[in-house]
């Protein structure tokens, strides 16, 4: 399951505070997925066709099925900002400009703990995967 975020072509002449129309969507092919978790970018522009499923429930969202998945265009590489999420492996750590602590968390957002700058990252992941036995 993903959420797709839908802007209008003409996004940049709408109010900062207008919403974006959010679909939750599902894909049953392994490559629509794959492209998903290794191609898509924010921001990059996409034709995506499938099945729209109405919500049983009003509190449901309305469901669409994607069956196919075009890139019409990508996205500009964003400069990165002040904050920066990095992975390692089954871990994930926040780089702050401002500080060289660095937060790590598990990929599935438990705390790991706080590494003194960003040379101790690797020891901080190592004493977790002792105590938890690997298990990140």
């Amino acid at each position: 399951m993903f959420d797709l975020t839908v802007r209008p072509a003409d996004a940049d002449t709408l109010p900062d505070d207008a919403p974006d129309t959010v679909v939750s969507c599902t894909a049953k092919d392994a490559g629509i997925v794959h492209e998903l978790l290794t191609g898509i970018q924010p921001s990059d522009l996409l034709r995506v066709t499938g099945t729209l499923t109405q919500p049983r429930t009003p509190d449901e969202p309305a469901r669409l099925t994607v069956d196919i998945l075009e890139v019409l265009d990508t996205a500009l590489v964003p400069v990165l900002g002040e904050m920066v999420l990095d992975r390692y492996a089954d871990y994930v750590v926040i780089f702050d400009a401002d500080t060289n602590r660095v937060p790590v968390f598990t990929a599935s957002g438990q705390w790991v703990g706080l590494a003194d700058n960003p040379d101790a990252i690797a020891t901080l992941i190592d004493i977790h995967e002792r105590v938890h036995g690997g298990d990140a």
